[in-house]
Formats: structure tokens, C-alpha cells, sequence
């Protein structure tokens, strides 16, 4: 019988504190890949049009009607982090430059989503807040052991 003091709590299904436990080992890389992978696609819409994205031009004047000009600057910078940047954290490549990149640019998108509340469906920050999380987490775990940053031996 497992003592009520004891520091790991005991499993009600043991079975699956086995594969848990298993798996755990896992966890930095499913985020760290999870997340690039899921940038991609919105750097595609701002760099290229794909996905019903409004491309550079769209992007930068909608930027430059929020204050951020200029435009096109900040949408080339935006548009590369998502999609190069979300590829280099798909393979675990200057993982925490880019992770502290996306940080800063989701702290950013938080304060410029703050006015319209919390629900994302309304325009809200909660996803931005999301991806910032993200973000610091693989900040503070770095690629991993499933990273291109291990395999040359560099954790920047």
C-alpha cells in the first residue's frame, strides 16, 4: 500500500501510468513540433495568399491601419517568423531565438487583441495568449533531445 505522504501520487489505472510514463520523454518534442508545424500555415497566409490570407500587401495595411508601419516591413518580419520560424522549430533549429521571437511578437498580438476580450471568436486574445505560452515553454525546455540545436551540439 502506498503511503498518503508519498511524493508520486498512485495511479487509479496503472496501465496508463506506464504508457504516461513511457511517453513522457516525449512531451518537449510534441510541443516544440506541434507548434512550428501550426505556425506555418498562418506565416503562409501572410507571406503568399495560401489559405485564404490576404498575402503582404493585405497584411501590411491592415498592420499600418493598427498603428504598425511600415507594413510591409512588419508583415514580411511577421509572415517569415510564422513560416520560417515555425519550420525551424519543427526540426528543433536556434529553438530558443525563435521561440523567444514568436514570445515577443504573441505579447504583441495579446496587447492589440485586448480590447475586443478574451474569446478569440470575437477577436479576443485568447489564442495569441496560446501560441505565447507555447512559445515559453519551449523557451524554457529548448529543442531537446529530438532537435537539430542537439545534433550539432549547440543549445542556444
Amino acid at each position: 500500500m502506498t503511503s498518503l505522504t508519498s511524493d508520486k501520487p498512485r495511479s487509479i489505472i496503472p496501465a496508463i501510468g506506464n504508457v504516461t510514463s513511457a511517453l513522457q520523454p516525449l512531451a518537449p518534442v510534441i510541443i516544440r513540433v506541434t507548434t512550428g508545424l501550426l505556425m506555418v500555415p498562418h506565416g503562409a497566409q501572410k507571406l503568399f495568399g495560401a489559405f485564404g490570407g490576404y498575402g503582404l500587401e493585405g497584411t501590411a495595411g491592415w498592420l499600418e491601419s493598427i498603428g504598425f508601419a511600415p507594413g510591409f516591413v512588419f508583415a514580411l518580419l511577421i509572415g517569415l517568423l510564422e513560416f520560417v520560424g515555425g519550420l525551424m522549430l519543427t526540426i528543433g533549429l536556434l529553438t530558443r531565438p525563435v521561440a523567444a521571437a514568436v514570445l515577443v511578437f504573441m505579447a504583441v498580438a495579446v496587447s492589440t487583441h485586448i480590447p475586443a476580450g478574451y474569446f478569440w471568436n470575437n477577436g479576443g486574445f485568447e489564442m495569441p495568449l496560446m501560441w505565447g505560452l507555447l512559445a515559453l515553454t519551449v523557451l524554457i525546455q529548448g529543442g531537446g533531445k529530438f532537435s537539430v540545436d542537439r545534433k550539432i551540439g549547440y543549445e542556444f
